[in-house]
């Protein structure tokens, strides 16, 4: 096995190392151009991936967390004039459907860069490098290697019957639903139960579903079984609605009861 070194090299030299073999990268990646002009300067390479999306690369020689923002700025640029792109670079078959990718190349990141990067939304990947010279070759053989982003935390939604009411922004309106839902639960004491869930409060008898509550910002929906056993949703809004929904839900109620 051939002795090799790690050595340095220039910004200009990174670049030409890309032109000369993209796939190095990610298989069938392909250059397009360097050093574009775009409002926010000169951007360091284009490329198109196998899928034919344009790449917009951001390379640094040293760890710097600034890339990323002026990488996020060229990706801009480049994907609000994806068709002039296009049609420069006509060759390339670029398909204006595909979502622009951003590459930022460098030999290392921060932590606090790849945190970022996982709560960008859009299709970003981190790569490292580091150049090689072999013995008695004076070429250099940059390595690339992806490194992975963390994926989004969970958001755990705890659901319950406040957070429902609180969704209503009329207090007066609220209040009313937090009067009615204890009503309810006393129609059949000990039997009724109010269930919240994702976006509703499910409201059973001997664990049987009669009725769902819908909160909005300035009224509330009720679903029940109407006199047909149809299930039906009816806006509340003011106190002549509820009192029109009442005896059909108390119906709908009794019979699966009785």
């Amino acid at each position: 096995m051939k002795r090799y070194k790690k050595v340095d090299v220039s910004e200009a030299a990174l670049e030409d190392l890309v032109r000369q073999d993209a796939s190095l990268i990610e298989d069938d990646l392909v250059y397009v151009d360097h050093q574009k002009s775009t409002t926010g300067g000169r951007l360091d390479v284009l490329m198109v991936d196998s899928g034919k999306s344009l790449v917009v690369a951001e390379l640094k020689v040293v760890q710097d967390d600034g890339m990323l923002m002026q990488g996020v700025d060229y990706y801009d640029y480049v994907s609000t004039h994806i068709e002039a792109f296009a049609r420069l670079y006509k060759p390339r078959e670029i398909d204006v459907t595909q979502q622009v990718r951003l590459f930022l190349i460098a030999p290392s990141f921060s932590q606090t860069l790849v945190n970022r990067c996982k709560w960008i939304d859009l299709p970003i990947s981190l790569f490292t490098f580091h150049c090689l010279k072999f013995e008695g070759d004076e070429n250099v053989v940059p390595i690339f290697a992806e490194q992975p982003i963390p994926t989004l935390p969970k958001v755990i939604e705890i659901t319950t019957i406040d957070y429902h009411l609180r969704y209503i922004t009329d207090l007066t309106v609220r209040s009313k639903v937090s009067t009615l839902l204890d009503e309810i639960k006393n129609w059949k004491p000990g039997n009724v139960s109010l269930d919240p869930i994702k976006n509703a409060v499910s409201i059973k008898v001997n664990n049987r579903v009669f009725a769902y509550f819908y909160p909005r910002r300035k009224h509330y929906v009720l679903a029940t079984y109407n006199a047909d056993e149809e299930w039906t949703e009816y806006s509340v809004k003011d106190d002549d609605d509820l009192e029109k929904v009442k005896p059909i839900m108390r119906a709908a109620i009794d019979r699966r009861v009785n």
